[in-house]
């Protein structure tokens, strides 16, 4: 049960092209955002969808594959896990944000 304290599996479609950053130590890092999709029936009887955006990091060769095949619009399925940053923002505000990093990726959907 230790596997599944924190553990992410998602599928969605991206919302924009991922963003693609070579770090000064020679590692590879992978950003995008992905929308899940649920539709249900109101109690008015009217079909509602809602969508969620998930924040995906991916880092190495993970990051490599995303590089290569993945783009704005493809189906992706992610597992992972969450993580929360928090920084400070130029104002000294503190912000936070929850990120799902990503240690496998599935790709899905046709083939372009």
């Amino acid at each position: 049960m230790s596997t599944l304290r924190n553990k992410v599996q998602l599928i969605g479609n991206l919302g924009q092209a991922p963003e693609i950053k070579n770090l000064d130590n020679g590692s590879k890092l992978a950003t995008f955002s992905m929308a899940t999709s649920e539709s249900y029936t109101n109690k008015q009887g009217e079909k509602v969808t809602d969508t969620q955006w998930h924040n995906i990091v991916c880092w190495g060769k993970t990051a490599d594959i995303v590089e290569r095949f993945v783009e704005k619009g493809k189906q992706v399925g992610v597992e992972g896990k969450l993580t929360t940053r928090a920084w400070e923002d130029k104002d000294g505000n503190k912000r936070y944000t929850t990120e799902v990093v990503c240690n496998e990726l599935l790709l899905l959907g046709s083939k372009n």
